[in-house]
């Protein structure tokens, strides 16, 4: 379609370095990012743009974060959040500024605003999106588990290929005698 050719996604990194989180100071939502990244990828550095997430002209200061963050370019990934609340409460999130900043954002963004039933325009315009701001930290690193999980079954897997290479090199060098 033609809005899929404007705009294209982009991919979250596998191992980001530096996460950025837009967001209040404040917010519960925050500590619950901060303490599933610490969880999941210790070795991960959060840097917050704070703005407030809610009352007339949030979605101004919220879209100057993400416009700072993005100039700033430190972090890999950048996750827009807060917590859930009213219908009302969640508006600024649906403000034109801030979806322009995100939509002009050359940082890969993830929507975590609200709970699973809560739907903003940032939703739509993040590369990602995740129905909580824990989901939200979540999506944007691998756990250390999964990363031992994954070394795991690829060293399996390059192990059983050499194994099959050095029987076949040795099955291909093989001289049978010769009868006379």
């Amino acid at each position: 379609s033609a809005a899929s050719d404007v705009y294209k996604r982009q991919p979250l990194p596998r191992f980001p370095k530096k996460i950025g989180v837009v967001t209040s100071k404040d917010a519960a939502a925050l500590r619950d990012v901060c303490k599933t990244l610490a969880d999941r990828a210790p070795s991960v550095s959060v840097v917050v743009y704070h703005s407030p997430v809610q009352g007339v002209g949030s979605g101004l200061r919220l879209a100057e974060a993400v416009l700072v963050a993005d100039a700033r370019c430190e972090v890999d990934v950048l996750i827009i959040c807060r917590g859930g609340g009213s219908y009302e409460d969640l508006w600024e999130f649906n403000s034109e500024e801030l979806i322009r900043a995100i939509a002009q954002c050359s940082i890969p963004t993830i929507s975590g605003v609200g709970h699973e039933t809560d739907t903003t325009l940032v939703d739509f315009v993040c590369d990602h999106h995740a129905v909580t701001p824990t989901a939200a930290a979540a999506a944007g690193v691998y756990s250390a588990t999964e990363i031992r999980s994954d070394l795991r079954r690829l060293s399996k897997d390059l192990l059983g290929k050499m194994r099959g290479r050095v029987e076949a090199v040795s099955y291909t060098h093989l001289t049978l005698p010769t009868t006379p």
